[in-house]
């Protein structure tokens, strides 16, 4: 029934007369009249800011020099795919002279999408018919566009994971599995029948009760939030910045779950913490995890007097650069190895990875020893006994020591280091306070 709406739609759209052209389709402006709030909302989100994030622009110009342009449109079909669609950019170095229309992730990119054939590095096609495509089953017509539903628009139907994944899984040129997030899902309890079952858009683009568009007969429908969230921020002056920090927040707040336990050790106590993924439908921290930065920071006291801590990063220090004083400490994230072994931080050089990450649940059923998934961290204390212990959770977008590569390079501005975040997840903040042999919270 839902692909015949489909089809109808299409006959439809070659006897109606619709206002707007394809250029004004492609316009993500244009859109901006009968669809105010999800403009206004998708204006400040990171498919908006995709063109514009300083960090893509330097990488890319950075890849296309150590590569001699082989690197080609690797990184703007993802970052600009209208306008490579469109034939205006071979490989994004030209972004600055293109109109504003074609850039980021847009309106009609997503809901002109009419087929998935691969899934990675955007692996779309997209229908020429002018045809909007959406999660509504029962479109109105409207005198701007045709519209049709598309199970690949149904954050309800697993298609429309697919839909999404097949531009969050990035393989490099030179074969390397470098972004897994649709993976990692495809292979979580998430992509399975029941209770549980959730895609890309219910947790990334939550629904509420609101008109959709604004339109003569227009009625309430299911209203998704089009901020979709994850974890980069802007990192320049960009609309909406604050509340999407503030998203961001929410989002890393729900993911994980951890405790603290403190036990007895010959001449002192071990600490325990526990973290566990208990929400993310994919690994944690996932996407560019090569990029990211998940760590504890973990510190023991006796009174005011701190006897033991580890990850207790500076602020404007790289966590990883940290390790080299701190070897206990706890860094979560991929690391990218050379065809010699050697650890690089650009992709275009990496032969090889491998992963250090919080997994995803891939059972319900308590009985079944995979339904166990947290991973444990212990340091021992030795001479004394702490009268309590604290930690944080911290997550930095991307790792400085990255920032640090492409300053240097010449091709980012040095002040875009400072405008990094440190994000603190808030079940992370703990404090133990007794007896040893417990754990906050109980376990």
């Amino acid at each position: 029934m839902r692909a015949a709406l489909l089809a109808v739609a299409v006959l439809l759209s070659g006897c109606t007369q619709y206002t707007l052209t394809r250029d004004q389709i492609l316009d993500p402006v244009e859109c901006q009249g009968c669809h105010p709030a999800h403009y206004e909302q998708w204006s400040g989100s990171m498919h908006a800011y995709a063109a514009e994030d300083p960090v893509f622009l330097a990488m890319n110009r950075l890849g296309q020099e150590a590569t001699n342009g082989e690197l080609g449109d690797f990184c703007v079909s993802c970052h600009a795919p209208l306008a490579v669609r469109e034939g205006l950019t071979e490989d994004g170095l030209d972004l600055a002279g293109i109109d504003d229309e074609y850039k980021g992730v847009t309106c009609a990119f997503c809901h002109l999408t009419d087929e998935v054939v691969e899934d990675h590095n955007a692996g779309l096609t997209l229908a020429d018919d002018l045809v909007m495509r959406g999660g509504i089953d029962d479109p109105l017509e409207n005198p701007a566009h045709a519209s049709a539903y598309s199970p690949l628009l149904d954050r309800n139907e697993l298609d429309s994971a697919a839909a999404c994944g097949s531009c969050h899984d990035i393989v490099t040129p030179a074969g390397v599995e470098l972004e897994r997030t649709f993976q990692e899902w495809r292979g979580s309890l998430f992509n399975q029948d029941g209770l549980a079952r959730l895609t890309c858009g219910n947790c990334h683009m939550r629904g509420s009760s609101d008109v959709v568009a604004i339109f003569p007969d227009a009625v309430s429908r299911t209203f998704h939030d089009h901020r979709m969230a994850g974890v980069d921020v802007a990192l320049t002056p960009f609309p909406q910045a604050e509340d999407q920090r503030e998203q961001v927040q929410i989002e890393l707040d729900r993911t994980p779950k951890v405790n603290i336990c403190v036990g007895p050790a010959a001449g002192g106590v071990e600490v325990t913490l526990r973290l566990e993924n208990i929400t993310a439908g994919h690994s944690f921290p996932s996407g560019a995890a090569q990029d990211r930065r998940l760590w504890p920071e973990v510190q023991a006291w006796v009174g005011d007097e701190v006897v033991f801590e580890s990850g207790v990063v500076p602020d404007g220090v790289a966590a990883a650069e940290h390790l080299a004083g701190d070897p206990g400490m706890w860094l979560l994230r991929d690391r990218l190895f050379d065809a010699k072994g050697e650890e690089v931080h650009m992709f275009w050089e990496a032969a090889s990875v491998e992963s250090e990450l919080l997994t995803a649940s891939v059972t319900a059923d308590p009985t079944d020893p995979a339904y166990f998934h947290f991973e444990e961290r212990t340091w021992t204390i030795l001479g004394t006994v702490p009268d309590r212990v604290t930690t944080r959770l911290r997550m930095r977008p991307m790792g400085l020591e990255v920032i640090d590569q492409l300053i240097a390079a010449g091709e980012l501005e040095p002040e875009v280091r400072d405008a990094f975040p440190v994000f603190d997840i808030a079940p992370g903040t703990l404090e133990w306070t007794g007896p040893v042999g417990s754990c906050e919270p109980a376990l």
